[in-house]
């Protein structure tokens, strides 16, 4: 049963040591909101540090007032700092989706509020009947494992404490110690979803087993740790066919492939790219095709899935980081470690290349690669084309223009940074001031 005790062992689970951080409650005037406010306020004198947001609609007349009035009447009793938002004319209701508009309205109200009081946690709440109402429309909209698993109790710094609580608990708490609290009249009316999930399907389901809702939570409890276990066995099959990065994400599109229709939309998913027939689709087109979320440009190859930032897809051509200015030739040698050039962190292979100084032309900087640039590739004989090696290379299109050039004063190629030195300028017996130039991968250590 909820009780102060249990609430707080609740919270702890939720955020290490409560009493050190500081919340923002959404304070409704329900049940469920003054249970919640109460039990804070109970916490306070340990030194739990919270204040209150309350948004009025307008849309109940007299009673959005009197909601208004009793989590205004609480926090003033209690010396909790108050913030309010009231709807204007300025907070245009849209033709559709009220309930969408007012979650939007008060959720952009309450990070105002966190951000001007420094408030690290918002903190609303949803209990186990909201919970039940989720899964069930999840279940209905053929939701995954993610959808079923139903409200988080602690995502992106907001917590929900009171979920693994029933309506029934939080009202026979509210009346054992005098909580005053509204009832919205509204939700009684099945004009949504929710509302006649609520009052016609729930208490048919409560009917068929005394213990229904406690086994529910019991299910959903194990549904979120399936999810859990499932979401690190994807994270490693990831990593797994994860080619290159962090500039952008070059996935084998073989290895992937060979994945499970699930496997595919999990990962790609994270990348906006959440639809099944899109997924299917990017499988089975040409080389060259391009796929678009929000956020990604996904480039299909014949061996790779490259996605990139769409607002990183710029011009590099121009790009230059002077490098060495010169060589003290009194010195036999001279290194240089990339790892301390800020600008390259894309370079996530370790190289060490030896240079006889005497054959460079100083400075030596590093560049995109231009177009037409030709090198002589060590290992190979005769000279090739960059854009050739690329290609050669399996280099990921959208991965090129990311890619380093090491060039001299004369603008000549010494090295495609981390793939192929130049043999031309390359340390031999005959070499007697050397220049190095290496890098160490972290990803390698």
């Amino acid at each position: 049963m909820l009780s102060l005790s249990v609430f707080r062992k609740q919270l702890e689970q939720l955020v290490q040591f409560p009493e050190k951080n500081t919340y923002l409650l959404a304070v409704s005037g329900g049940a469920d909101s003054m249970v919640m406010a109460y039990l804070f306020n109970a916490l306070k004198p340990s030194g739990c540090t919270f204040q209150v947001a309350h948004v009025n609609y307008k849309l109940r007349g007299e009673d959005s007032e009197q909601d208004r009035q009793l989590a205004e009447k609480f926090c003033a009793e209690n010396g909790i700092p108050f913030h309010l938002h009231e709807v204007s004319g300025r907070d245009r209701k849209p033709d559709h989706s009220i309930q969408l508009w007012a979650r939007e309205l008060r959720y952009d109200f309450f990070k105002q509020v966190q951000k001007k009081e420094n408030l690290k946690f918002l903190v609303t709440a949803h209990h186990l009947n909201d919970q039940l109402e989720t899964f069930i429309i999840n279940l209905s909209k053929a939701a995954g494992i993610n959808g079923l698993s139903g409200i988080p109790a602690d995502s992106n710094h907001i917590l929900r404490p009171l979920l693994p609580f029933s309506k029934e608990e939080i009202y026979t708490f509210a009346k054992e110690h005098q909580i005053g609290y509204r009832e919205d009249l509204s939700n009684k009316k099945n004009d949504y979803l929710r509302n006649k999930i609520r009052n016609e399907v729930v208490p048919k389901l409560m009917e068929t087993n005394d213990h229904f809702l406690d086994n529910f939570g019991k299910s959903i409890s194990y549904l979120n740790q399936a999810r859990d276990f499932i979401q690190r066995q994807i994270g490693e099959i990831e990593n797994r066919i994860t080619l290159s990065g962090p500039s952008c994400r070059i996935l084998s599109k073989e290895q992937l492939g060979r994945e499970s229709d699930f496997v595919k939309f999990e990962i790609l998913k994270k990348y906006g790219f959440d639809q099944e027939p899109e997924i299917h689709k990017i499988f089975s087109a040409g080389n060259g095709s391009s796929f678009y979320s929000n956020e990604y440009r996904l480039l299909v190859e014949q061996h790779h899935l490259t996605l990139i930032r769409r607002q990183e897809e710029t011009s590099t051509a121009d790009e230059e980081i002077m490098l060495i200015e010169n060589f003290d030739f009194s010195e036999n040698r001279m290194a240089m470690n990339l790892e301390n050039i800020t600008g390259i962190e894309e370079i996530n292979k370790s190289f060490s290349w030896d240079f006889d100084a005497r054959k460079l032309r100083f400075p030596l900087q590093l560049r995109r690669a231009g177009t037409g640039d030709k090198f002589y590739p060590a290992g190979f004989s005769g000279k090739k084309k960059i854009s050739k090696f690329f290609r050669d290379e399996k280099i990921a299109i959208l991965a090129r223009p990311k890619i380093w050039v090491l060039s001299d004063a004369e603008n000549s190629v010494l090295g495609i940074l981390p793939y192929r030195q130049d043999r031309r300028y390359m340390r031999d017996e005959n070499t007697v001031n050397i220049l190095t130039i290496f890098n160490i991968s972290k990803d390698e250590v």
